[in-house]
């Protein structure tokens, strides 16, 4: 396991030092909250799912949904790491023609399921994926990141009662509890605690874990193919920015524009640190 693990932080640390540089310096981008899943989507990709880089449209691989669409520079610098296009398109990040939008599109990005960021609705897509796969007598799973910010949507309990209903045991949740925002903290806009108890109260078998801490990311995933007649919810407390020291807890960066300077800095830090 210690191999694995080592391994899955050294994946998590070069998503993060991609973000960055798909973003570059004088521009505006989804630092933040790219970050703050690039742990998650690093297990996911390297340990977890069934893919096939050479078929992305293979019937039987795991499916990914990133419901909180403005983390897409996270699963970009992933299917880029895994093979499904060249690492030479993370450089045409939101370019007029780029396949690497600021929003995940399917008709675009080998690798992507299903267009998101309008937030709130990735949840009900991955239900639908669930339940195809029950009709269809298939095993996959199907995996859904969302974000704390958005489960003030009403769109997501509804999908979540819908998944608990149908007792959909091969669906996923991963909610990235970030705390933040694009215009602050969760709790003065819309305080949608506590998150973990009404996940459990709408029918959904709860994880609580570090989401930056590797080896409880993976436990929690290995522990929810376990879990039968009920969905899974992995509450993923996470740091807006993780990994980049002027962006850490900092809603500014959710969309932010770095300077040279701190484009500098976060690359050397990045491409140093240890640790994710």
């Amino acid at each position: 396991m210690k191999p694995l693990i080592a391994e899955l932080k050294r994946k998590a640390r070069k998503l993060r030092h991609d973000i960055v540089c798909m973003i570059g310096p004088g521009r505006p981008g989804h630092l933040g909250g790219s970050c703050s899943v690039a742990d998650a989507v690093a297990a996911l990709y390297f340990h977890k799912m069934k893919h096939d880089p050479k078929n992305p449209g293979w019937e039987d691989r795991d499916r990914f949904l990133l419901s909180k669409g403005h983390g897409a520079l996270a699963q970009y610098a992933a299917l880029a790491e895994c093979g499904y296009f060249s690492r030479s398109h993370l450089k045409t990040l939101k370019n007029l023609g780029s396949m690497l939008q600021g929003h995940p599109d399917m008709a675009r990005t080998p690798g992507v399921e299903a267009n998101t960021g309008s937030l709130g609705q990735g949840l009900s897509i991955a239900c639908g994926m669930a339940l195809g796969a029950r009709v269809d007598g298939r095993e996959y799973r199907v995996y859904c990141v969302l974000g704390d910010g958005e489960n003030a949507e009403g769109q997501v309990w509804e999908a979540a009662m819908a998944a608990a209903y149908y007792r959909l045991d091969k669906l996923v949740g991963i909610l990235d509890m970030n705390g933040l925002q694009a215009t602050g903290p969760i709790r003065d806009l819309m305080d949608t605690s506590p998150l973990p108890e009404k996940w459990r109260a709408a029918g959904w078998h709860v994880i609580e874990i570090d989401g930056h801490d590797m080896q409880q990311i993976v436990e929690a995933l290995n522990k929810a193919d376990t879990v039968r007649d009920r969905p899974v919810l992995i509450a993923a407390r996470t740091v807006k920015g993780k990994g980049v020291a002027f962006a850490e807890h900092n809603p500014a960066f959710h969309n932010g524009v770095m300077t040279q300077m701190q484009y500098e800095e976060a690359c050397k830090a990045l491409a140093d640190s240890e640790d994710g």
